[in-house]
């Protein structure tokens, strides 16, 4: 399998969907059900935008965390946005923003050069990932 998002994209990727996910209560009109559907993709997108500040790719600012890590929480947050409607049981008042912000983190995780799924790569000598 073939990583086909750069890691540069990866990071345009990370502020635009860190901005949606936190924004996607009033973007897409659930933010009247307050509670777990309003609380957890407020914090995952201000903790994936977070991330993205603190990543060692292009558009990171301070260059922290490692590309691989970064993409394993990006998968790990994607999974709990796409199930968070059904284990908390308002997949009846609203799931499908969570189900498809969630798809597009793990998705994004999985695909980008440095995922977990193609195993360990080099860096170069500035820090960030090729």
């Amino acid at each position: 399998m073939k990583a086909i998002i750069s890691t540069r994209m990866h990071a345009w990727l990370d502020y635009i969907g860190g901005i949606l996910i936190t924004f996607s209560p009033w973007i897409f009109g659930f933010a009247d059900l307050g509670g777990a559907p309003v609380f957890i993709p407020v914090c995952i997108g201000a903790m994936q935008l977070t991330m993205a500040i603190f990543s060692k790719h292009e558009l990171g600012l301070f260059k922290v965390f490692p590309m691989q890590l970064h993409l394993v929480i990006d998968m790990f947050a994607g999974f709990i946005l796409i199930v968070l409607p059904f284990v908390y049981g308002f997949y009846h008042m609203v799931y499908l923003p969570h189900v498809l912000l969630g798809a597009l983190s793990f998705f994004a995780g999985l695909l980008t050069r440095h995922s977990p799924a193609y195993g360990l790569e080099m860096t170069d000598p500035r820090g960030f990932n090729r």
